[in-house]
């Protein structure tokens, strides 16, 4: 019916006396252009464009030039493909190197830099030893470096077979069955670690109105997605952990009417790594919450503490992007100034992240015993909904995902906000920015479970059911733009 993109070693079989080479891989892919246009959107989704980019098993380069790399180069064991290849896209670089051999020094006597992006495209079942090849890969990397694989399921072999032997897709040879879990186990062999996996395409031919109903709902409910032809794993190097002082804090505190807390966030907000500074971005309160900062950073001079007005911007999201921009911190820290996460916690999420556990570190709120009065009956609900809701939109799990205390490196952060315009700025909260961004930047993701505790001063700025409608539209984002893979650029 259609064919795993990776096999190229039957192509001669095709047309009497055809050779594999310029007419017949290009007719293949025009025959079955439903299926290379979904792999083409599911890995231009996954690379940001302008990157270095390495695809070991390219073929003849149509996938590597999709994802529009700044340097892209591709490497195949069959040299007539090759050719095609760098007859087609002049732009990239393509060599013929079998992957059980690739190295720098095969590639190109000038590449000294590693990749942002190794793409194995339908290639691992016809390596008679993936783990040498992986382990081949493993130097040509960094530690921002994503492996981007994809595969197909097995439960699909009879009907690619029939596909083949009626020549409506390119014959192949045989391969061992590949499912995730064993993909992600050479993976670790190889010192690489999953960050997530999904999968796609129930129908990958174009029969509608079944293909919108197949590919669009069903490919996407659980129990069906266990017919999804197309498997996605990605995956990063295995980080070295850091030291304390490697890393500086910048702890941002939003603020909006909370003057009787701001004396206990200076005091409990810990030390951390080799500095830690403390901004204060205060939403225009009227209670003087903005003169009781000033009168803490007179009172506290040994501790580097600044405040922030936000003036004319308004919300949480709005206070944490100028927070953010104003941090001089390796790493960036939200911090809610009402105290009911505590700030003793932050330390924990500091751990995660110098020992490379996790790049996104998400605080949950749902894993400990509450004090009474802590959360509204209907906020708990609506947090388990949207955790659950949220889990399934990203593809990975978020127990919490209105905890306010959240931890990125400012590296990472600087990559979701030069990307910001593939989601749109639609998020008055400040959470679903970076919740969004980090899944579209394929951020290892951990949670960290916080004590939570009634607010002891002021009243809450959230509206239950006004914020949990602007929830629900935020989550039709989410839906059109990872699960139907949007416009993806």
């Amino acid at each position: 019916m259609i064919e795993a993109e990776n096999q190229t070693s039957q192509l001669s079989e095709g047309k009497k006396g055809e050779r594999p080479g310029e007419k017949l891989l290009p007719r293949w892919r025009r025959r079955n252009s439903y299926y290379y246009n979904w792999l083409d959107r599911i890995y231009r989704f996954v690379v940001r464009p302008n990157s270095r980019v390495l695809h070991v098993g390219c073929e003849c380069g149509d996938l590597l030039a999709a994802v529009e790399p700044s340097y892209g180069v591709g490497v195949d064991a069959d040299e007539e493909l090759i050719e095609l290849a760098k007859k087609r896209f002049g732009h990239l670089q393509f060599h013929t190197v079998d992957p059980h051999e690739l190295s720098a020094g095969r590639l190109s006597a000038e590449l000294n830099e590693k990749f942002d992006y190794v793409l194995i495209c339908n290639s691992l079942g016809k390596w008679h030893d993936i783990q040498q090849v992986l382990e081949r890969i493993r130097p040509l990397t960094k530690e921002s470096t994503r492996i981007v694989i994809t595969y197909y399921n097995y439960l699909w072999e009879g009907i690619l077979s029939l596909g083949s032997l009626l020549r409506i897709r390119r014959p192949y040879l045989y391969q061992n069955w590949l499912p995730p879990d064993d993909i992600a186990n050479l993976l670790e062999l190889t010192d690489f670690d999953v960050i997530r996996t999904t999968s796609y395409l129930m129908m990958p031919k174009r029969i509608p109105p079944l293909t919108i109903l197949c590919n669009y709902f069903l490919s996407l409910l659980p129990g069906f997605r266990f017919f999804n032809l197309v498997y996605l794993v990605i995956a990063r190097p295995v980080p070295t952990a850091l030291r304390d002082e490697d890393l500086s804090v910048s702890v941002v505190v939003p603020c909006r009417n909370e003057r009787g807390n701001i004396e206990d966030a200076v005091k409990r907000i810990p030390e951390m790594g080799r500095e830690t500074e403390i901004i204060f971005v205060d939403g225009n309160s009227t209670d003087g919450t903005a003169e009781e900062i000033e009168s803490q950073i007179a009172k506290n001079p040994e501790r580097n503490i600044r405040l922030i007005r936000q003036d004319q911007g308004v919300g949480k999201g709005d206070a944490v992007r100028k927070g953010f921009a104003a941090a001089k911190g390796d790493v960036l820290v939200i911090q809610d100034a009402d105290l009911t996460a505590r700030p003793e916690d932050l330390p924990k999420f500091f751990r995660v992240l110098r020992d490379g556990k996790g790049e996104f570190i998400n605080g949950s709120r749902l894993v400990y015993p509450m004090e009474k009065r802590a959360m509204r009956f209907l906020n708990l609900l609506g947090n388990k909904f949207f955790g659950v809701l949220f889990s399934w939109l990203l593809g990975q799990r978020f127990r919490d995902t209105l905890c306010g205390t959240k931890m990125i490196r400012r590296k990472d952060y600087e990559l979701i906000e030069a990307n910001r315009s593939y989601f749109g700025d639609f998020d008055p909260f400040g959470d679903f920015d970076l919740i969004f961004g980090a899944v579209k930047q394929n951020l290892k993701v951990a949670e960290v479970p916080v004590t939570y505790r009634a607010r002891t001063y002021g009243k809450t700025n959230i509206s239950r059911f006004t914020h949990g409608w602007l929830l629900l539209k935020m989550s039709w984002i989410a839906f059109k733009k990872i699960k139907w893979l949007g416009k993806t650029r």
